[in-house]
């Protein structure tokens, strides 16, 4: 377990600091990385993440994914809160380097809706939902679904903060959007990407119900790597 934790806080800490560090990075240079980049960054540290960690915790970096495989009957209940920690430390750590490197970037890429904050909510729900619906989706059945399960995850995330970033931030990952708004302290819109991914997983496992055999959303197997 204490592998499986340290698992969790390394992965969550890379995703931030990669992620997050190149919003930064993109601000401090002028546009040099540009916002298909960004996108592009978080899909690829997430699919780094899955084939590196993966056969040791699971590689779900991510609070939501985590309560999504406890709704799914996946995971443990008893595991739950020590996988959440782990993933909030790693992000938090994450961004206080990125504001020890970067002390003028005022939000270390923290989440902001630019809309009104319903649109924002609702449109995290909706895009969490799909990426939880795809996660169970590649790591249900045989274990060779695992082979491409990190290009399949990496994908989506960077598909859906390529579209859907300049939105509302595209996080779908309430740690990656605690960590800077915590060592920023703007915590304003903060329960937007708090509740609205927890929200959005519990419909992923049952959109996955719907559409696949009975008993294919209530498997041991996390990524096909278990």
């Amino acid at each position: 377990m204490v592998k499986k934790l340290i698992a969790e806080f390394l992965g969550t800490f890379a995703l931030v600091f990669a992620g997050t560090g190149a919003i930064v990075i993109n601000e401090v240079s002028g546009g040099a990385i540009t916002h298909v980049g960004v996108a592009l960054t978080f899909g690829l540290i997430v699919l780094t993440m899955i084939y590196t960690l993966g056969d040791i915790s699971g590689a779900h970096i991510n609070p939501a994914v985590t309560l999504g495989f406890f709704a799914a009957r996946r995971f443990p209940a008893k595991t739950v809160l020590p996988y959440i920690m782990s993933q909030c430390a790693g992000a938090i750590v994450a961004s206080l380097i990125l504001h020890v490197l970067f002390p003028a970037s005022a939000l270390l890429g923290a989440t902001i809706p630019t809309g009104p904050q319903l649109q924002s909510f609702m449109l995290e729900i909706i895009l969490t939902g799909l990426l939880m619906f795809v996660i169970l989706g590649v790591s249900a059945g045989a274990r060779e679904k695992g082979i491409t399960a990190g290009i399949v995850v990496g994908s989506v995330i960077a598909l859906e903060a390529i579209f859907a970033g300049p939105i509302w931030g595209a996080s779908m990952n309430p740690a990656r959007s605690l960590g800077p708004a915590v060592v920023s302290m703007h915590l304003q819109s903060l329960w937007i990407y708090l509740l609205a991914p927890t929200v959005g997983t519990g419909i992923g496992v049952i959109a996955c119900r719907c559409v696949r055999e009975p008993g294919c959303c209530s498997s041991a197997d996390q990524y096909g790597l278990q």
